[in-house]
């Protein structure tokens, strides 16, 4: 139908626009809702089972988010002089596939904590490989567990 000679692709988002805060609210948001599966106690109502399902459905998609951002980011910002610099982050990055799946897999708190922790480890690097300053903060929501943050300059 179209007769194109050259095409042109660039990246999956603007260029300069990475940041790993999604992939670690989403992490963040796994634990969570693996502590709401752990408080709905008996599940032999309708109600409780249609909960879990839910929640369930939520934690798979916040894990399949994890896997997708962290991805973008290691293929698409991290090139052969980010990697000189950082040449664990094919190992942190395969890590977190891992972990990513095995919180679709089952309820365990520690495999979202583990996730947690290692999308942590990826948002340090990265914020170091563009010689950003890091602090560790604590979620002020629920499950309120640590996150690395680059340190914002005010405007």
């Amino acid at each position: 139908m179209f007769e194109f000679q050259e095409v042109h692709a660039h990246c999956d988002i603007p260029c300069k626009i990475y940041d790993p805060c999604v992939a670690q609210v989403a992490a963040l948001s796994i634990v969570r809702l693996i502590d709401l599966i752990a408080e709905l106690g008996d599940l032999n109502t309708p109600a409780k089972s249609a909960q879990l399902a839910r929640l369930t459905s939520q934690k798979e998609t916040h894990a399949e988010q994890v896997k997708h951002d962290i991805t973008t980011i290691w293929g698409d910002y991290f090139k052969q002089p980010q990697i000189d610099r950082f040449p664990q982050i094919h190992k942190i990055t395969h890590g977190i596939m891992q972990a990513g799946s095995k919180c679709k897999q089952g309820v365990a708190r520690d495999d979202g904590v583990e996730l947690l922790s290692q999308v942590n480890q990826f948002a340090e690097i990265f914020w170091r490989s563009k010689d950003i300053p890091t602090q560790r903060v604590v979620a002020p929501y629920p499950p309120a567990l640590e996150l690395i943050h680059p340190i914002l300059v005010s405007a």
